[in-house]
């Protein structure tokens, strides 16, 4: 078990319930730690397992929530 920390680019969020979408979306993620979701800079911090899932899995997520997630530092 490897944890690895990434920055998500995440566009189309507009308010806090945007925030809790992208949030709701990754946190009960196999693997995923733990994630903070920045409005402002349209960015998502998300620790997680290496070994069960992938920074672009969690994008993939975001994604599936209805905003266009990017892995910044890949």
């Amino acid at each position: 078990m490897t944890n690895q920390t990434r920055i998500i680019q995440v566009d189309g969020m507009t308010c806090d319930k945007c925030v809790d979408s992208v949030h709701g979306a990754t946190v009960g993620m196999d693997g995923v730690v733990s994630i903070a979701v920045d409005l402002a800079d349209n960015l998502a911090t998300v620790t997680f397992d290496d070994s069960k899932t992938s920074a672009e899995q969690i994008a993939s997520a975001i994604d599936e929530a209805g905003f266009d997630a990017t892995v910044a530092n890949s």
